[in-house]
């Protein structure tokens, strides 16, 4: 694994702990679906399935787009809708309490611990 994949791989599992901390239920990390990409986490919050992209940056790497949450355009938010829909399809269809696509931003200061945010339903 190169430096930029064990980043994300760090990020991810501080993501996988803030969401189970945070009393979801973690159903599936890295999952596939053909050409279609990758879903970071999928976990259960409730009734509800969530889809949550997890991003992570170091600190001072990226200039004024910096913040993680600031990587997910348009574009890619309708690719995480496209891979729902395709969990779902695989997985029985939608739970009663629907989708939800979420994203952690997980920055890593130069010194320091970790700064982990959760925003919800963002596409």
């Amino acid at each position: 694994m190169n430096a930029t994949g064990a980043l994300g791989r760090y990020g991810e599992d501080l993501a996988a702990r803030l969401l189970a901390d945070a009393g979801m239920t973690l159903l599936a990390r890295n999952w596939r679906c053909g050409r279609a990409g990758e879903i970071d986490i999928v976990a259960r919050d409730g009734d509800a399935v969530v889809v949550c992209e997890v991003k992570t940056r170091r600190s001072g790497t990226y200039g004024p787009y910096e913040h993680p949450m600031a990587a997910v355009t348009p574009t890619k938010a309708a690719r995480l809708r496209q891979l729902a829909e395709c969990w779902l399809e695989r997985h029985g269809g939608p739970p009663p309490g629907g989708v939800r696509i979420d994203l952690v931003g997980v920055v890593l200061p130069r010194r320091g611990a970790p700064l982990v945010e959760h925003a919800r339903g963002v596409a």
